[in-house]
């Protein structure tokens, strides 16, 4: 499978082994020395399926790890994302707290404008409040939502769309970039996101991910199947923008 968007983050994966590695209910982690990165975990129902391989990930280089996000395979891909996070997702000057979850305008005029151009791929908690009025695209809608399937003409006329980490497992994400405006910003947000410096290009404009604090009771979390708001006590949500 091409998943063209996270060429640099394959490429630019380099040190570390995997010391465990962990497939769980909503989250898949990945321990390297004293860094852990995550990914959304996906079903049978998304096509995931264990391998051959399963139970030989740990130990293996993150770099190599790193190529499954090409597999065809979202178990693989999974792991392949968390194997990209344990590298890239580690305190750095280049990043500050927060969640991402604001939109880009200022000015009132040209924010409420924006709110009304916003679609937000994947649900969050507090969307209302944080983007009254934007679009919400779901692969199964509630009510008031946009079927994925249904979502091009509104990705077009887009002025910010922020985007789930669960995308890059899915299979989803590159068709999300292919289908933007030139002027349209994506933040991409969530565990599953890498900081890689080299994925902040056109039409890619900030990430908002999570650094792991607490990699043992992370770790006992996703094991228990505990899902993102669990997660929050054993790290932080954090956010790189180009400088």
């Amino acid at each position: 499978m091409a998943n063209g968007l996270l060429e640099p983050v394959i490429a630019g994966t380099d040190d570390g082994v995997a010391d465990r590695v962990v497939v769980g209910f909503n989250w898949t982690a990945l321990q390297c020395g004293p860094a852990v990165g995550l990914a959304w975990s996906p079903r049978a129902m998304d096509g995931a399926r264990s391998t051959p391989e399963t139970g030989t990930y740990a130990g293996r280089p993150l770099r190599d790890l790193a190529r499954l996000v090409s597999s065809d395979n979202p178990y693989e891909r999974s792991i392949g994302l968390a194997a990209a996070n344990a590298f890239w997702n580690r305190p750095s000057t280049a990043i500050g707290d927060g969640d991402g979850l604001t939109p880009w305008a200022t000015d009132f005029d040209a924010l409420g404008q924006e709110l009304r151009r916003t679609v937000v791929i994947g649900r969050f908690p507090g969307l209302d409040a944080k983007f009254p009025g934007a679009t919400i695209v779901e692969l199964q809608p509630r009510p008031g939502e946009i079927a994925f399937t249904d979502a091009d003409s509104h990705l077009r006329t887009a002025i910010h769309v922020v985007v789930t980490g669960s995308t890059l497992v899915n299979g989803t994400a590159d068709r999300i970039v292919d289908s933007v405006s030139a002027e349209t910003k994506i933040t991409l947000v969530g565990p599953s996101v890498p900081l890689c410096p080299g994925l902040l290009r056109r039409p890619v404009a900030r990430l908002a991910g999570f650094i792991v604090t607490d990699p043992d009771r992370a770790f006992a979390a996703v094991m228990e199947g505990a899902g993102a708001k669990a997660l929050k006590r054993y790290g932080r949500a954090v956010v790189m923008a180009p400088t």
